[in-house]
């Protein structure tokens, strides 16, 4: 499936609450085009902060 070019958020940094969410999401096993959608960030931008913030785990669980 194909990545969204843009998301509702695009261009605008992550929120506490969305870091808060990420985590949570990352310590279920959420797959990382769930995550997108469930953030409003691309797939890349999920991986990214994952990866940023020690959630090493989400940036590998793509389909």
């Amino acid at each position: 499936m194909p990545e969204a070019t843009a998301s509702r958020n695009s261009g605008q940094g992550w929120t506490d609450e969305q870091v808060r969410q990420l985590r949570e999401l990352a310590e279920g096993n959420t797959p990382v085009g769930v995550m997108s959608v469930k953030l409003g960030q691309t797939e890349e931008a999920v991986r990214s902060q994952a990866a940023g913030a020690h959630h090493a785990g989400a940036a590998e669980r793509a389909p």
